[in-house]
């Protein structure tokens, strides 16, 4: 071999657990309908594993693992260890973890002895011995098993000889990997990495993963700790989601990995330099889904993370961004927004334009048009982030490419709080739309569990010779967020629709009156549907 010869660089390996501690975030609730969005969002960015949740302990989560549907990361099923005075084959947590089709099982095991004690109510061996049986009754069913070591780090400032036996009992167990988990989150960075050097003289790094938790604002910093200590798994979360504070924020980590010089250098992960272009949009596509505004500073793909006011900082931006950019923002798939905004939102919207298919030349005047048209509707409340079907709209209105389908002349929706036959006080929806198909009026009429779905169902009821084309529609998601004042805000509108493809979009409408809001999404999406069908 030449001396010259690049050496080979390690792998990490990057395990997302949005779905499973990210939904223990206060006012997180996923859907199935999240959760099967979210999770081939993570397998499409490159991440290697997924961890979908907990089968058995609830009937979503059983649902969400009835089948797996990952082109490429490994799918995860998270549970506990066996019992104490039980087997593993006849634990009923673990059949469940068996049952699910998933491809690795994650045990979750206590390895502070205070815990052992107090939490689970059995002795030290028998811990130990849980353990080591799970993880063996797991791979003799041709699973991957992988032990997190929960309360690793009190534990281990606890008991020291405790903490690494349980996670040396798991390595000879034949665990893939034993995740050292700061569950608590107060450790710190030079904690940690004093530890894991210590535990790597009994457990070699490509066997060792991190768990932290954000209670000191150190999951991030503690994460890399790890790494730089031996460990080359790291687990965390979409936008930091967790319990209390959040987890480590995996829309930190991966591109400081990949953009990193200390880290890109030594180190490969399965998440290239062009799917990282598109981390902003999942990003704010997650925070769409659950309902919650971005985080305008939040590291790499917040909307200010680019941002810089007039001034000094401005003008020196303008000469070099490297004068106050530490990378460039569409590494990232995000944009700069100083003077030259403009011209960075053009190479934004071109971009966009592009991935949707959207055919139009780079020197086209008209893709300004559409920036100042996205520029104006963001001002008043739209987000296009989490909405790809009423951008493309939008786009192609600006751009002369929207086939213009029927009009809305009218509609009408009433509330009503009756008795009804049986004499029950029920509250009853009714909406009529008035539309222009062609030559041809039409009305419908309709009634619903709410104004919205009347509205919907009346809009859908008869579009004369496009009504073939829009039979297969269903509305699979419905989201509101109030912002700027009180009973008087504005109101946004995200409604997502699928139809017998199983093809998936979302559109955006925004005004004061949430029914109008919701009624220009629902327009977006029927407009959307019979575009695509070529109606």
């Amino acid at each position: 071999m030449s001396a010259d010869r690049t050496q080979a660089k390690e792998r990490l390996y990057l395990f997302d657990t949005t779905l499973r501690d990210g939904a223990q975030t206060t006012g997180v609730d996923f859907s199935i309908e999240d959760k099967r969005r979210i999770a081939a969002m993570i397998d499409d960015l490159g991440l290697d594993y997924v961890e979908g949740g907990y089968p058995g302990a609830n009937p979503l989560d059983t649902e969400f693992f009835r089948k797996k549907t990952l082109r490429h990361a490994r799918f995860a099923a998270f549970g506990m260890t066996k019992r104490a005075g039980r087997s593993a084959a006849n634990d009923p947590g673990i059949a469940g973890l068996m049952e699910a089709d998933a491809d690795t099982v994650v045990f979750v095991a206590k390895t502070w002895d205070f815990q052992v004690h107090v939490a689970l109510g059995c002795t030290l061996d028998e811990n130990l011995d849980g353990i080591a049986d799970s993880i063996k009754y797991a791979r003799n069913h041709g699973r991957e098993a992988i032990l997190d070591c929960e309360h690793f780090f009190d534990g281990y400032k606890a008991n020291r000889d405790y903490a690494l036996q349980c996670a040396q009992t798991a390595h000879e167990a034949g665990a893939r990997w034993i995740v050292l988990c700061d569950t608590n989150g107060g450790t710190l960075p030079e904690e940690i990495e004093a530890i894991v050097r210590d535990v790597t003289q009994r457990i070699p790094g490509s066997h060792l993963g991190i768990h932290t938790h954000n209670d000191t604002e150190n999951a991030v910093a503690n994460t890399f700790a790890a790494v730089r200590a031996g460990v080359r798994h790291i687990q965390g979360t979409l936008n930091g989601l967790g319990e209390r504070c959040g987890n480590a924020n995996l829309c930190s980590i991966v591109p400081t990995l990949l953009l990193k010089s200390e880290y890109a250098d030594r180190f490969e992960v399965g998440v290239s330099l062009e799917k990282l272009k598109g981390l902003t949009k999942l990003s704010h596509t997650l925070d769409e889904l659950i309902n919650r505004a971005p985080d305008r500073h939040a590291p790499y793909v917040g909307a200010s993370a680019f941002a810089t006011k007039a001034g000094i900082h401005a003008s020196a931006v303008l000469k070099d961004p490297r004068t106050y950019e530490h990378v460039l923002p569409e590494t990232v798939g995000n944009v700069r927004k100083v003077l030259v905004s403009d011209q960075a939102g053009k190479s934004n919207v071109l971009s966009e334009l592009e991935r949707l298919g959207v055919d139009v030349s780079r020197d086209d005047p008209r893709v300004l048009r559409v920036l100042d048209e996205v520029k104006e509707k963001e001002a008043q409340g739209y987000a296009y982030e989490g909405a790809d079907a009423s951008f493309e709209l939008l786009a192609r209105r600006v751009l002369g490419q929207a086939p213009d389908y029927f009009q809305v002349e009218r509609f009408s929706v009433n509330v009503e709080r009756r008795h009804n036959a049986a004499g029950e006080l029920v509250t009853v929806s009714e909406a009529i739309v008035k539309v222009h198909v062609g030559g041809e009026t039409l009305i419908s009429a309709a009634e619903g569990n709410g104004p919205v779905n009347a509205l919907d169902l009346a809009l859908r009821k008869d579009l004369g010779k496009y009504q073939r084309y829009i039979e297969d529609l269903e509305l699979i998601d419905y989201r509101v967020r109030v912002f700027q004042g009180g009973t008087d805000a504005v109101t946004r509108v995200l409604i997502e629709f699928g139809d017998s493809t199983g093809a998936r979009w979302s559109t955006v409408g925004v005004s004061a009156n949430i029914i109008d809001a919701s009624f220009q999404a629902l327009l977006d999406s029927i407009n959307y549907k019979l575009m695509k069908a070529d109606a």
